[in-house]
């Protein structure tokens, strides 16, 4: 396994008592696949004079243990498929960058000397550095950037503070000074007066989603359900990454509890009422159950998942559209005079489709 062979190579004796001292050893020789960034021992002494003896001792265990994660990614990545990568995902969360110079492949700020060797539960890439995660928090790393200084100053008037300082992750789209400035006059001061705290809190539970979302994840599932309920759109745009009307100027800056992105517009929640959420929240509950029922070939259990949601919508009244409601109690109706399962599901998804997009219209 990857700690034997690790131990064969004799050069690697400071990143196997790490492993230890962190509990890792077992996860890392039992687990896997994993393709293990592997640091040298030369590589550690590197780091500042004090630097290892202080992460051994049993308080810093948390850190080390994150450092190790850092350089591990679940999965046998082979060097062929390291040199189509920019970065890869590590179990610790963060993202490492991968680079390409002079024939050499750099993983952060470490060069990688040697490739592709085996194990029974993995591979292993010498590299010539000790890679170090991002350590701060998100407030942490926004306070640090300079250019976030209203968003902060919103977040701790609303007491959450705490929270995007707790382990999350979140990821956050985080409006700058800039895009404050945008909203008109008296904005801002009448969101941080007390009686607004709670309105000024949901605007900014709009910009925060659970989950380390990066920029390729978010612009593959199109959109995101934010702390405050309702999701945010996510797209391409002339070249560019939108969210909502917004536009993203840097994506995927890593904190130690989530990836933050710049916008240079606040988003503002869309009104919405709860009987539209829980019209909407039918329609993707239905096609989150009928798709995998569909793709497994099982589709009159697909359409009867549909049509039981298309009943229930066409009682909802006043909270589905006139032009909506019209479409979809056609669309049932003649999903009901086929007897083939894969038109009669596909009848319905397409209804719900049109409905959330006019729906989603509508609270624009």
């Amino acid at each position: 396994d990857i700690v034997d062979v690790a131990k064969d190579a004799g050069q690697f004796g400071t990143l196997l008592a790490a492993l230890d001292a962190a509990g890792l050893t077992h996860t890392i020789a039992d687990g896997g696949p994993f393709t293990v960034l592997a640091p040298t021992d030369d590589a550690f002494r590197r780091l500042p004079a004090g630097t290892v003896e202080g992460l051994l001792r049993p308080e810093n265990r948390g850190q080390l243990e994150a450092i190790l994660q850092y350089h591990v990614i679940a999965g046998r990545v082979g060097a062929a498929q390291v040199k189509n990568l920019r970065s890869a995902e590590t179990l610790l969360g963060q993202r490492v960058a991968i680079a390409h110079e002079g024939g050499s492949i750099m993983i952060d700020e470490a060069r990688v000397t040697a490739a592709d060797i085996g194990a029974s539960n993995g591979v292993i890439h010498v590299i010539d550095a000790v890679l170090l995660p991002e350590s701060q928090t998100i407030p942490k790393v926004a306070a640090e950037a300079g250019v976030f200084n209203t968003l902060l100053a919103a977040v701790q008037a609303a007491g959450l503070g705490d929270a995007l300082s707790s382990d999350g992750p979140f990821t956050v789209f985080a409006p700058t000074d800039d895009a404050f400035s945008q909203l008109p006059d008296g904005t801002v001061e009448s969101l941080l007066q007390e009686e607004n705290l709670p309105k000024l809190a949901e605007i900014l539970k709009y910009h925060v989603v659970s989950g380390r979302v990066f920029a390729d994840q978010a612009l593959e599932a199109e959109r995101a359900p934010t702390l405050a309920g309702a999701p945010v759109e996510i797209r391409l745009v002339d070249g560019g990454i939108r969210d909502n009307e917004s536009r993203v100027t840097t994506t995927d800056i890593e904190a130690s509890n989530g990836v933050v992105h710049v916008i240079d517009q606040v988003l503002l929640p869309r009104e919405v009422s709860p009987g539209q959420q829980a019209a909407m929240e039918l329609m993707e509950f239905a096609i989150m159950r009928g798709v995998p029922l569909y793709n497994a070939g099982h589709h009159g259990a697909c359409a009867a998942v549909y049509e039981t949601a298309a009943l229930a919508l066409l009682q909802m009244g006043d909270d589905v559209p006139d032009m909506a409601m019209r479409q979809l109690r056609n669309s049932f109706r003649s999903s009901q005079r086929t007897h083939d399962m894969t038109e009669r599901a596909w009848m319905l998804r397409d209804a719900f489709d049109e409905t959330m997009r006019q729906m989603r219209a509508g609270m624009e």
